[in-house]
């Protein structure tokens, strides 16, 4: 799940992910992905010992702390509050997300109010926030880009 939501992160224009635990296959998948389809200086993975230092941090330094939870307020009424020209750090976690969490939030975001995957609540939100610009985004030094077809599979390998 790990690496699914790293590479929606990077697809819909994040420049990074945090994660709270090493897991080098990650790290070589993400890698490969922006070595062959562009991204190696636009998107990367940092770790983390302590994501409460983090939050804390990303918030006294001016940017905002998006929590995405099927517990939350429905996204369409949260959008309009976020100020999207300060800095958004977006927390998506498993099924035991920490308390603290939800407190240290500036938004409590759900997608709707059923089970559901985070994967596909993070590609939502993005695609949102960024009013679906981020769906045509090409990266310049990709070695491989699609050419759109409407019939088939049209790739340029540079």
């Amino acid at each position: 799940m790990t690496s699914h939501v790293a590479l929606v992160s990077r697809a819909l224009g994040c420049q990074k992910i945090y994660m709270t635990y090493l897991d080098d296959s990650i790290s070589k998948t993400v890698n490969d992905i922006n070595k062959r389809w562009g991204g190696k200086d636009q998107f990367e993975i940092e770790y983390v010992t302590d994501w409460k230092k983090l939050v804390a941090s990303w918030k006294k330094n001016g940017g905002l702390v998006v929590h995405l939870t099927m517990y939350g307020i429905n996204v369409n009424d949260m959008l309009p509050k976020i100020d999207i020209k300060r800095k958004i750090l977006v927390v998506v976690g498993a099924s035991k997300v920490p308390r603290e969490v939800y407190t240290m939030a500036n938004f409590n975001i759900a997608i709707g109010h059923q089970p559901h995957s985070e994967i596909s609540a993070l590609a939502i939100f993005l695609d949102r926030l960024s009013n679906g610009t981020e769906l045509k985004k090409i990266f310049k030094d990709a070695k491989i880009n699609i050419i759109p077809s409407k019939d088939g599979k049209n790739i340029r390998i540079s």
